[in-house]
């Protein structure tokens, strides 16, 4: 007994160790968000949607950070939106999926033990061969129960390696769900901010046509009093059916954002949602985090789905070696053999054998050393795209935070144009009346209004929605959510920033 005590345990001490790259978590990267820092606080208009914002650093992001904008039709809609909408249940399902995956390799980590009861019934060529049943006859039944076993320990790891890339495929499919978690409630707000401006568009236009409207018929009035030609109601008349045309396009854009809220809830167009969004009804958060750059590798879903495709791309490279490697499997049977049931496990019916084989690959072609080579340069690839996700992931926090500084400096000109606008024709308008100016100093007052009603709407829109940005930049706080925790598999405090 010996000598197989001593192979056993050399078999033990074999399987400690996994041949392949032991993968490291990479480095956070030494960078900043912009070039130079940001200032404490944009700029403020007196205007809805024009506060002060502050960037305050190292500020967490809340699980629901839509609610900051104080909608209860918007945080109505999304929570709606999580419970119907398809691409969700799809990355959910996809997750289930990889972690069943991982639990049915771990089995081979276990010998495997499967049970047979075989009976036959067979005739010997007694002219031939002599009978080989005991009672001397051509016929001859035979029952056969018998237990296998079979076990192949892990000696280089093959098995580990390729757990381990399958459970790295399963932190895949997390940070896909939590990336799919945060781009649908990201484009639902962005949605909503759409439809507010488009309603807060139309509403100009309307108020502009009503305006244009109203110098109509005043020219339509000195037109009549023979105090201005009738090329200066003509002109007007075209000026009225421009703004009359630019109303249908704004009504459709509306629509189709319409359509947008409907599909990402979940729903057919038919079943449109309920909810309506106005700008008014949207608080700007005034308070904007900005995650310290180490953080934000751990917080973007995106990243952190990078990052398990390195790490599965890495495991790839052992499950190679390994393959490459010599292959030992373990074997015992035990039964039992009789004429007939009732004797199957009486003495002298019993059979057993044990068996180990090694195999180990000789000539393949080449085909092993190449795939090695090619999991090597896999290795390299995913390892290049998550440097490329890192450098995209800084460029959408940059983005946003340029936009949102400069977005309220354009909110403030746009406030400070509009009123000078709208007092410019208002101007032009009583000295129209008193004959004390041409219809073409009007004109472009009226040109220069519309305009600007139109920047105005547009650049408060804008605050908005690059607020929206930036939390969906910086990850959308998905480690303090609760509402598919059950689904994403795992605790999520372990993974939190």
């Amino acid at each position: 007994m010996a000598a197989p005590l001593r192979c056993a345990a050399a078999l033990l001490l074999l399987a400690g160790c996994a041949v392949g790259p032991d993968f490291t978590k990479p480095a956070p990267p030494h960078a900043d968000y912009t070039p130079k820092p940001l200032p404490a606080a944009t700029a403020s208009a007196d205007v809805a949607g024009g506060e002060a914002q502050r960037f305050v650093r190292g500020l967490d992001i809340p699980g629901q950070w839509w609610a900051l904008f104080h909608s209860e039709a918007l945080s109505q809609l999304i929570d709606q939106a999580l419970k119907a909408n398809p691409n969700l249940t799809a990355a959910q399902a996809a997750l289930r999926v990889a972690q069943e995956n991982v639990l049915a390799q771990q089995a081979a980590f276990w010998p495997s033990l499967s049970g047979n009861l075989t009976p036959s019934r067979s005739k010997v060529a007694t002219g031939v061969i002599t009978p080989t049943a005991a009672s001397g006859g051509a016929y001859l039944t035979l029952y056969t129960a018998e237990l296998s076993v079979s076990y192949t320990p892990d000696v280089f790891g093959l098995n580990r390696r390729t757990v381990e890339g399958l459970e790295a495929q399963a932190e895949v499919q997390r940070f896909q769900l939590e990336a799919t978690y945060l781009t649908l409630t990201s484009n639902l707000v962005a949605a909503a901010v759409q439809e507010a401006s488009l309603r807060a568009q139309i509403a100009a236009t309307t108020e502009i046509i009503d305006i244009e409207s109203q110098l109509l018929d005043l020219l339509q009035r000195q037109y009549a009093l023979g105090q201005i030609a009738d090329a200066d109601v003509v002109a007007q008349r075209a000026v009225l059916a421009q703004a009359q045309a630019s109303l249908p396009p704004l009504k459709k854009q509306l629509t189709i954002e319409r359509d947008l809220l409907t599909a990402l809830a979940g729903r057919f167009p038919s079943d449109e949602v309920q909810q309506h969004f106005e700008l008014a009804d949207l608080t700007l958060p005034q308070a904007l985090p900005v995650s310290v750059p180490s953080a934000l590798v751990e917080q973007r879903p995106d990243l952190r789905a990078a990052e398990a495709n390195l790490h599965a791309a890495s495991a790839a490279i052992g499950v190679a070696i390994a393959n490459r490697l010599p292959n030992v499997t373990l074997t015992a049977d035990a039964g039992t053999s009789a004429t007939t049931l009732d004797r199957l496990f009486t003495p002298g019916t019993g059979f057993w054998d044990l068996a180990a084989s090694v195999t180990q690959p000789i000539f393949e072609g080449g085909a092993l050393l190449h795939r090695e080579r090619a999991a090597r340069a896999a290795f390299d690839e995913a390892e290049a795209q998550y440097r490329s996700a890192a450098i995209t992931a800084f460029q959408n926090v940059a983005d946003s935070l340029h936009a949102l500084d400069l977005d309220a400096d354009a909110l403030k000109a746009s406030v400070t144009a509009e009123r000078a606008a709208a007092e410019s024709l208002e101007i032009a308008r009583r000295q129209l009346q008193l004959g004390a100016i041409s219809y073409l100093t009007l004109l472009n007052a009226q040109q220069t209004y519309q305009q600007a009603r139109i920047n105005l709407v547009v650049a408060q829109a804008n605050r908005f929605a690059d607020t929206a940005a930036l939390f969906q930049a910086l990850g959308g706080g998905w480690w303090h959510r609760q509402d598919v925790a059950a689904e994403a598999g795992g605790d999520r405090r372990a993974s939190a920033p």
